[in-house]
């Protein structure tokens, strides 16, 4: 057998130290491991249970001839073990170890070694049990488990990689943390549960009814007291040698639980709901980061691919998800409210939610939303607080624009960030005006994310000529301009969505309106109301485009918003001769809505008006798709705000579209697409963007053969469930996700 280490050596064969012994001996990963306890029978028990390779009895033969040698020790027993082999240690030898603390350890072993050694390498499992002791050592516990290895200034990057190794053939994921923060984070997630759970258990003890209250106790007590069951003399030790960072999350944990007294002393159920509805999210998102969902993971860290077969009609009825403009703009000014406001139809897509939860951070009771339904204890105009850190708003671009302009105003300092593809996204076109306004805004190189806002400054009103239309600059300076002394005025070149003022007179805010020129100023409020939110049109887009290009297909999307500064879709489609019908149109909160019904009609090509261009500009990826399945040509011009998307968009679609065999030239603000009629297969990059990614979904209507569509997380942005929606009416995609 080749094996790049010849050696292990285990001192300690506990749970740890007794499972890693038998998950190397299995992985093949050295010739031979030896392990070394104090305690004879469970040396003789590793060896008869086959944990270990072989048992040392003397330690120091055993160090000098190891080529790596793992301390699983308890805590303070580390010191002393060190000093035991130091004598022994070879040059080459790496050294490594389990141990819950990381700082005790270091300390220790510059004052032992006389210097920190390169082959030092600090690490710790996140893996246990409430059991001990080497028969109860599991090959398989570290299997999806974390593991931080906490590399020293002076380690070397081969002794890192063979520790990192070691571990990975375990079955362990393996991270990488700062001696300092690895403390302090363990003594948060883990030292502090297992005193806590401790403590309670002896005070409930020594109540005189204690085997009362033991026998009654509900599942909730045993699952949380459950690490109460392990090993005292470990945790004390883990308590004292982490003394200072266990102290301050006592400290913290003291004072949370102070405020929940008090609020129930009072009987102050908004602040109470406050808590619980903030720990019942936080603990959701726990649960979303260990299944790869959380909106917060980077979505490159996600690989979910569509598989989209050719051909099939599309019928039926159906309700596509709440309008995502509305639904951020829902949160922000119902958090700005004085009173309760209650909103209906909430998008619980990925976007939306990271609007949610900046808000939370920023000290507003929320409760939702389930099954849409959302409740916001506003703050006012004035009540916001600083966030614990900084405020990470995932892959939206609306959360990170429209909350600069709030933020600008705000007393305290903020900080926005997001994920990868978000951090590529201008930010400058925001920044800049609000800077004339007197706000302090930093942006990373190129005016991007993440954007450092100072608090505390005296913003003034202006009056701003956008350069290029964009609801999200005129929203983002309107919520600047509540604050702001005087008014605040933009001219728009060309219209775009109008929710924000909408919204804002739902509120009862008044916003002036004068042809393309809205005005706002300071010194009003904004009151709590009800909000119902209507359909996403960019949602409902693209099965609007699917019964448009697809013979045989009847659809019918319901209460979708067909507010007059989003149509341009659906006067885009009916000057290609699409089918199009709206039904039932009503008014909701303020925002017109209607039932859509598209059947299928053949298309054609057309030059689309420009003035449509800002009132279509998300749905464009849909429709270039219309084009690609219209007869004759169709110039899309004046779409240059479609280069600064998730994606460049039009470069996107002009990639993938060529792959499946369309006559399409790109063009800097548009495109000019030849009908194709048909279309190919082929592979299609939809570079993270959900639209590109569902639009090339819809395209395997018209194709003859597969369609696959890479990178395609991000469509839980927007569209929650899109790929169980399109197979419900007839589209033929499957997700892959690994």
């Amino acid at each position: 057998m080749n094996a790049a280490v010849n050696e292990v050596l285990i001192i300690g064969l506990g749970l740890i130290g007794g499972s890693l012994g038998k998950a190397l001996r299995r992985s093949g990963f050295c010739r031979k491991v030896v392990g070394y306890d104090r305690n004879a029978m469970e040396l003789a028990a590793g060896v008869s249970l086959g944990v270990i390779d072989e048992a040392a009895l003397a330690l120091p033969d055993a160090v000098a001839s190891a080529d790596i040698v793992v301390l699983a020790v308890p805590v303070k027993a580390m010191e002393r073990v060190l000093t035991d082999i130091a004598p022994f240690l070879r040059a080459d030898t790496l050294l490594t170890d389990v141990g819950s603390t990381k700082s005790n350890l270091v300390e220790a072993a510059g004052r032992i070694l006389g210097e920190l050694p390169p082959t030092f390498v600090p690490g710790h499992p996140i893996a246990g049990s409430e059991k001990s002791g080497v028969a109860a050592a599991d090959a398989e516990l570290f299997r999806r488990h974390k593991v931080i290895l906490t590399p020293l200034p002076n380690s070397s990057p081969e002794a890192v990689r063979q520790v990192a190794r070691m571990w990975l053939v375990t079955g362990a994921e393996v991270l990488q943390m700062e001696v300092r923060r690895h403390d302090e984070v363990l003594a948060a997630t883990s030292h502090l549960p297992h005193l806590l759970a401790f403590s309670l258990v002896d005070t409930l003890a020594q109540e005189e009814d204690s085997t009362e209250i033991f026998r009654y106790a509900a599942g909730g007590f045993r699952d949380f007291t459950r690490i109460a069951a392990s090993d005292p003399v470990m945790w004390r030790d883990i308590g004292l040698a982490n003394k200072q960072a266990v102290l301050k999350q006592i400290d913290r944990f003291t004072a949370g639980v102070a405020r929940l007294r008090a609020a129930i002393e009072q009987g102050d159920g908004e602040t109470m709901t406050g808590i619980f509805t903030r720990a019942q999210s936080a603990r959701q998102h726990f649960s979303r980061i260990l299944t790869s969902t959380a909106y917060s993971q980077a979505m490159t860290t996600r690989n979910v691919t569509f598989h989209v077969q050719p051909g099939g009609t599309v019928n039926g009825t159906i309700r596509v998800p709440g309008d995502k403009s509305i639904s951020h703009r829902s949160i922000m000014l119902g958090s700005l409210a004085d009173g309760i406001t209650e909103v209906s139809g909430f998008l619980e897509g990925e976007d939306s939610l990271a609007t949610l939860q900046a808000f939370r951070d920023m000290g507003v009771v929320i409760e939702g939303p389930y099954q849409g339904e959302v409740k916001i204890y506003g703050v006012g105009l004035h009540g916001l607080q600083a966030a614990p850190g900084p405020l990470y708003v995932g892959n939206s671009g609306t959360s990170m624009r429209l909350l600069t302009g709030l933020l600008a105003a705000q007393p305290f300092d903020s900080e926005l960030t997001g994920d990868a593809s978000l951090t590529k996204r201008p930010m400058e076109r925001v920044a800049k005006p609000l800077r004339q306004m007197g706000a302090q805004i930093e942006t990373a190189e190129g005016g991007r994310p993440p954007l450092k806002i100072k608090g505390g400054q005296s913003l003034t009103g202006i009056h701003y000529d956008m350069p290029m239309a964009s609801a999200q600059v005129k929203s983002c300076l309107m919520l600047a301009g509540l604050y702001a002394e005087g008014q605040t005025s933009v001219t728009e070149p060309a219209p775009t969505r109008d929710h924000s003022e909408r919204m804002l007179r739902g509120f009862g805010y008044p916003v002036e309106q004068d042809g393309n020129k809205v005005t706002v100023e300071s010194g009003h409020r904004l009151q709590s109301c009800q909000i119902d939110v209507p359909s996403d049109i960019s949602s409902a887009t693209f099965f609007m485009v699917a019964a448009a290009i697809c013979p045989g297909s009847d659809i019918t999307l319901q209460h979708v918003g067909i507010n007059p500064t989003r149509i341009g879709v659906i006067n885009i489609l009916r000057l290609m001769g699409a089918d199009l019908e709206l039904l039932d149109e009503r008014e909701v909160g303020g925002e017109p809505v209607a039932d859509i019904r598209v059947r299928y009609a053949p298309l054609k090509g057309i030059q689309v008006p420009e003035d449509q261009v800002p009132l279509a500009i998300d749905e464009f990826p849909a429709l270039f798709v219309a084009a690609a399945c219209a007869e004759g040509e169709t110039v899309v011009t004046g779409a240059e705000e479609l280069r600064v998307k998730e994606s460049d968009r039009i470069q996107a679609m002009v990639d993938g579209l060529q792959t499946l065999g369309v006559d399409i030239q790109g063009t800097p603000d548009g495109a000019i697409i030849r009908g194709a009629g048909k279309l190919g297969g082929g592979v299609i990059e939809s570079h993270d963007d959900h639209r590109i990614a569902m639009a090339f979904t819809v395209a395997a209507l018209r194709a003859d053969g597969e369609i696959k569509v890479n990178e395609c997380a991000n469509v839980a942005t927007s569209f929650p469930g899109f790929v169980e929606l399109a197979q419900q009416v007839g589209i033929k995609v499957t997700k892959e996700e690994g």
